[in-house]
């Protein structure tokens, strides 16, 4: 094993669910790893295994070297991890949320103090550090809760879903502290439902779904599995929606995918997209369909998500309810 984070073979069942079932993963380091999947793919019983919280029931991981189960406590201090909800005490103060993180760490008083300044600065939280947490919003308990995880300078940073209830103000802030800390050569796996976050972010990403890897490269490698343009189409009424793919029947090289909630749809057109769209045109008009949008682009990984796993990346419903549909799919059950 070479890499900052190296996952061989990793199973974990809860009962009669697989939630892992063998997946592999090489993190090199200072890179940011995306990992991508529906609710219920495995992606947090993943990082749950690597930040020593649960024992695996089959495989081996090791981050920064030290093995996940055997090394479990000299490896806590080498990395860190915030959650899909930020952890602080909301009746603490910004400074007293951090302190506290160090001495939990076994810092000595005046270090932690120095520490939890140090960090409050640099996550741009210095003037409220002395208001209780629960007057912060949503973007600052964020960034104190990702700021708690650096205090013991973590060789590795685990982010489950970090941007998830931010505003987008707060999302590309917290982008850009992440850029930072790699360029400091930190190590971060990233868990997303955004895709434009793992576009932007991620050198490498790997999709997860039933437990199992389902693809793995760099952004541009995923879309290229994709091939060619894709026809994307912004209706005025998605009551058009359903004649609309019956008008373009057979224009592309593959089948449409809907989205109802947006109005929109995305059909797969090889390398005949001009062509294509020049053809779509009339047949449209002829229809009588009124057309808000229409454009042809490269493959996103929003469409890479779409071919892999059959849904868009924040359609899930209740995980284990996904899981179990998702599993009965890949047997060929009617999902209904």
């Amino acid at each position: 094993m070479a890499g900052a984070i190296v996952v061989e073979g990793l199973v974990k069942s809860f009962g009669t669910v697989e939630a892992l079932r063998g997946i592999d993963l090489d993190v090199a380091p200072g890179t940011v790893f995306g990992l991508l999947g529906p609710n219920g793919a495995g992606k947090t019983t993943a990082i749950r295994i690597l930040t020593t919280l649960l024992l695996p029931d089959g495989g081996r991981a090791e981050v920064v070297g030290l093995d996940v189960v055997r090394d479990a406590e000299a490896l806590r201090s080498r990395f860190g991890l915030a959650g899909q909800s930020a952890a602080v005490d909301e009746n603490l103060t910004g400074l007293e949320n951090i302190e506290m993180v160090g001495r939990l760490y076994h810092l000595p008083s005046a270090e932690a103090r120095a520490r939890a300044v140090e960090i409050l600065e640099r996550f741009g939280l210095a003037d409220a550090a002395g208001r209780q947490a629960k007057t912060y919003s949503g973007g600052m308990r964020r960034r104190l809760d990702v700021a708690a995880s650096l205090v013991a300078r973590p060789d590795v940073l685990f982010l489950d879903e970090p941007t998830t209830g931010l505003d987008p103000r707060s999302r590309m802030d917290l982008w850009a502290m992440i850029r930072e800390l790699v360029n400091e050569g930190k190590t971060i796996l990233l868990t997303t439902q955004y895709l434009e976050e793992a576009d932007n972010l991620a050198d490498r990403i790997a999709v997860i779904d039933l437990g199992t890897v389902i693809a793995e490269g760099t952004s541009d490698e995923l879309k290229d599995q994709i091939g060619g343009e894709v026809l994307e189409l912004h209706v005025q009424d998605r009551a058009d929606l359903a004649t609309i793919v019956e008008i373009l029947a057979g224009i592309g090289t593959g089948e449409p995918t809907l989205d109802h909630e947006a109005g929109r749809i995305r059909i797969p057109v090889g390398s005949a997209g001009p062509s294509t769209l020049l053809d779509s045109v009339p047949r449209l008009d002829d229809g009588s369909i009124a057309i808000a949008d229409i454009a042809l682009h490269r493959p996103t990984l929003d469409d890479v998500f779409l071919s892999l796993t059959g849904h868009a990346a924040e359609q899930e419903e209740d995980p284990d309810a996904a899981a179990t549909k998702r599993r009965g799919r890949a047997r060929g059950e009617d999902p209904r």
